[in-house]
């Protein structure tokens, strides 16, 4: 095996996509297993995937479990910057295409400062600040157009809620996968889960996004929220443990969506 992978360099970044696919799924099932037993009243949090990432740092051999989860993110930040440059999956340079490989290395760059915090916690720092969402939007807002790029960036995010939303409608990305060596029931579970998950990740999009536009139309960055905080505005609405309990268990679809899609996804790396 470890001569076929010298030999062939795109099985390397096939295992790191696939592991880092993996990595991802279990920093949003913590997020949302955290979530779900805060409204269950069996203890839990809500928090973001910083504060996921301090949870497993205070498990039994939590620096060695991080460790794992960090060079998962790592090969997931690889495999995103090998779609964006290389365009294994053939998307293309059209405008649409373009597009959709930016995503992919913005995307890349997010879970590169996830790994850089799992890094620091591992070497005993605290990983990064928990109100950076409110620090960088202060920042952003004290540029020239500030409120406007804040609010633009916030109508990207709830874009990105309702292209969740989409993929979860359309089951589009059940092309994206093989599961032929399942049954028919084991496909509409691994079709339920998904479809579950990626709800909920567009509804917690669309609550950040919205109170990224209110930051900027009133020039306040305590307005802004990230994750956590968009989780805990959940549970302060009426029936808020049903909608937290709802939202925590879609995202742990959603980590449990991740952990298919490093199983079953095709992956083409050449």
């Amino acid at each position: 095996m470890t001569q076929q992978l010298t030999k062939n360099p795109s099985l390397w970044v096939e295992r790191l996509a696939r592991f880092g696919y993996a990595a991802k799924g279990v920093v949003y099932g913590i997020v949302g297993l955290l979530a779900a037993q805060a409204a269950l009243g069996t203890g839990g949090r809500t928090t973001d995937t910083q504060g996921a990432l301090q949870e497993i740092v205070l498990q039994p051999f939590g620096k060695f479990l991080l460790g794992v989860v960090a060079l998962g993110l790592i090969g997931y930040v690889v495999w995103r910057f090998v779609q964006a440059i290389k365009d294994p999956e053939n998307k293309g340079t059209d405008a649409k295409a373009l597009a959709q490989r930016l995503g992919y290395a913005g995307n890349g760059l997010i879970y590169a400062g996830l790994a850089l915090s799992a890094v620091q916690l591992i070497l005993g720092s605290d990983g990064g600040n928990s109100n950076s969402t409110e620090d960088w939007t202060a920042r952003l807002l004290s540029q020239p157009f500030g409120q406007w790029l804040v609010g633009t960036i916030g109508a990207f995010i709830i874009g990105l809620g309702f292209y969740q939303f989409y993929k979860a409608f359309t089951a589009k990305f059940r092309k994206e996968l093989n599961l032929a060596e399942l049954s028919h029931t084991e496909q509409k579970w691994v079709m339920g889960i998904s479809r579950f998950g990626l709800t909920a990740r567009g509804i917690v999009f669309c609550v950040i996004g919205f109170f990224l536009i209110q930051a900027a139309y009133q020039s306040d960055a305590s307005e802004a929220r990230g994750l956590g905080e968009a989780l805990q505005i959940l549970a302060e609405q009426s029936y808020g443990p049903w909608l937290l309990g709802t939202i925590g268990f879609g995202l742990l679809a959603y980590g449990t969506y991740m952990v298919i899609q490093a199983r079953y996804r095709r992956i083409v790396a050449t």
